[in-house]
């Protein structure tokens, strides 16, 4: 079994619930104390992220204007992203926490992700 097991069916389950809860961890988590940023940052991106599933070329996509590969790409870059913003920002406590962990597990969902030829009967 390849260690690339994520599909791009199981990508698109992902997709919304994930946009939905970086809307609303940031409140749960109580992030933002001691930077607002770290609060807003993530509901941002949350909203990108919904919108962006919903513009995405997949069977859950609404809009199907955006090809999946840019999809990835951007899920690639947040994950970057999640993962430079507590260093480069000072985010400490929580804030760190949340950001640095959810930055390493989209660097992982997209690096587990199957090519598209593999998915071809998915």
């Amino acid at each position: 079994m390849s260690p690339r097991f994520i599909t791009k069916t199981i990508h698109a389950y992902l997709d919304y619930p994930v946009a939905l809860g970086l809307i609303a961890m940031p409140f749960l988590f109580g992030l933002g104390e001691t930077a607002p940023l770290a609060l807003w940052l993530s509901v941002i991106t949350g909203v990108a992220a919904f919108v962006l599933t919903v513009l995405t070329d997949h069977h859950l996509g609404v809009i199907r204007i955006l090809p999946y590969s840019l999809h990835l790409t951007v899920d690639a870059m947040v994950g970057v992203a999640f993962v430079a913003a507590p260093i480069l920002l000072g985010f400490v406590g929580v804030d760190f926490w949340y950001y640095m962990g959810l930055g390493l597990t989209v660097l992982a969902v997209v690096g587990l992700h199957q090519p598209e030829d593999s998915t071809a009967t998915a």
